[in-house]
């Protein structure tokens, strides 16, 4: 058995089976169907007009009938989908009660899937009611993804969206991200200004780090639906993230907020980590300045001369250490590489753009003498800091241009930074294994071929190894991060 396209012939029968599967599914409790509103006689006759019914006959009765689109509804331009470049859709999915528990539902789609890779479709799209649970199941059950919602006009409630893959080949594309935190008393020197300035609003006013891409445990970012990114590379694989599919993730980015100066630190490189932090990664990390009070300074490494002897005596007694430390100036678009090894703090009031190996490996040397509610001081960790600290690591911070155009401003051991200042249209570098983008300015259109996405100010997305062909537009700053290959 296989749908075939319905004719007039079959107008009058088609009418009377969706009056007949309407009234069933009010009959079961379902009302997103009442004939009349929706399904109504003029969209069947429409849909048998144009080509676009298709039925399924057992024993001479019509027992199934679907409308098939080979491209997609025009409601659904501008939702956030999977993927795919030449998508497809169907509605009015209607199979008679008596088949629905004998897979008839899902040999019917397996046919319009068929039809639509025939007629060239590298995906296909649709939409049920929330409250129609049998309908969710089912398109989850034949491997359907749920992308978002739409509220159809003249409609009393939501839609799910769904889509599916058709090819192997068809292109993901770029994702939107929603932050995890660290906040409260595992960040007492953050701030109010991620929720101020980029509307990242954790519930709690000591916000120090939104972590805007992370598959750290416990603290993964996740997409619109709330599916981690862990979860997102099990499902997507190398189509998402290359040689990562089966590799530990490399990357974590963070928006960071210092009201108070962060300790003195210092994070392993990957050989000491693997040795001595049963396997994990090491930590070499990347910050772009985004706001400082004028005069702003950082701790970036020891004063030239500084023995390990005199650094470990000095951490012993507390603020002695102070002297040694090398601090710089930095202002907003300033850049600083920071290689494991190298000692550092950011200073209070500053603001960064992070980005780091994906670790959470820090070791401090000190923490200004700060003491909790309780007169307890944090946890330092002086033997394992001095035995990774390089003290003749010495870098200077870089600013970043004003000119509109894309620069890449690191090219370190793991990753690339590019900047795109966009003042109309910027194309975006190509895309290794994946990709990290922040709108750090202004509002910008992330478009390519066949969709786009807004992105405000403090937005990011994932773009997936696979995704097609970007280009920014509007005015804004954004920052793009790779791993280096």
């Amino acid at each position: 058995m296989e749908i075939i396209r319905a004719g007039e012939q079959d107008l009058e029968e088609l009418l009377g089976f969706y009056r007949r599967m309407a009234d069933s599914m009010e009959e079961n409790g379902i009302r997103h169907w009442h004939w009349g509103e929706y399904p109504r006689e003029e969209l069947i006759r429409e849909d048998v007009r144009s080509g676009n019914m298709y039925i399924l006959r057992t024993d001479g009765s019509i027992t199934a009938a679907v409308s098939i689109l080979f491209r997609q509804e025009k409601e659904y331009e501008g939702l956030p989908w999977t993927g795919g470049s030449h998508p497809g859709s169907f509605r009015r999915l209607a199979v008679h009660p008596s088949m629905q528990r004998a897979g008839m539902g899902g040999l019917v789609l397996d046919d319009v899937q068929q039809l639509l890779r025939q007629n060239g479709c590298d995906c296909v799209r649709c939409d049920t009611a929330e409250g129609n649970l049998p309908a969710v199941r089912f398109y989850e059950r034949m491997g359907f993804r749920r992308c978002g919602r739409l509220r159809w006009e003249g409609s009393k409630g939501d839609n799910i969206t769904f889509d599916k893959a058709l090819k192997r080949e068809t292109c993901l594309w770029p994702i939107r991200m929603v932050p995890a935190f660290r906040r409260g008393e595992e960040t007492p020197w953050g701030g109010e200004r991620l929720k101020k300035l980029y509307g990242k609003d954790s519930g709690d006013p000591r916000t120090g780090e939104c972590l805007e891409v992370s598959c750290i445990p416990g603290k993964e970012s996740t997409d619109p639906q709330g599916r981690k990114l862990t979860d997102l590379i099990r499902e997507f694989g190398e189509k998402l993230v290359g040689k990562y599919a089966d590799r530990a993730f490399p990357l974590l980015l963070k928006l960071i907020d210092a009201r108070e100066q962060l300790s003195v630190q210092v994070h392993p490189g990957d050989e000491y980590a693997a040795a001595n932090e049963q396997g994990k990664l090491g930590k070499s990390e990347a910050w772009l300045i985004l706001d400082a009070p004028e005069g702003s300074e950082l701790v970036y490494g020891i004063r030239p001369g500084t023995t390990l002897r005199q650094l470990r005596e000095a951490c012993e007694e507390g603020s002695a250490v102070e002297p040694l430390l090398r601090k710089v100036r930095v202002s907003p678009g300033d850049v600083c590489y920071i290689p494991a090894g190298c000692i550092h703090a950011i200073g209070a009031g500053i603001m960064v753009y992070e980005i780091q190996q994906s670790s959470d490996l820090t070791y401090r040397f000190y923490d200004w003498d700060r003491k909790d509610a309780q007169g307890r001081g944090r946890e330092l960790h002086l033997k394992k800091a001095l035995d990774v600290a390089n003290l003749n690591s010495a870098p200077r911070p870089v600013h970043v241009s004003e000119a509109y155009g894309v620069r890449r401003i690191l090219n370190e051991d793991p990753f690339t930074v590019d900047v795109i200042r966009c003042g109309g249209v910027e194309f975006l570098p190509e895309i290794g294994e994946f990709g990290i983008l922040t709108c750090l300015e202004g509002e910008l259109a992330l478009r390519w071929d066949s969709g786009q996405m807004e992105l405000k100010k403090g937005e990011t997305c994932f773009l997936p190894k696979s995704a097609p062909k970007m280009h920014l537009r509007g005015e804004g700053f954004a920052v793009l991060s790779m791993p280096r290959e």
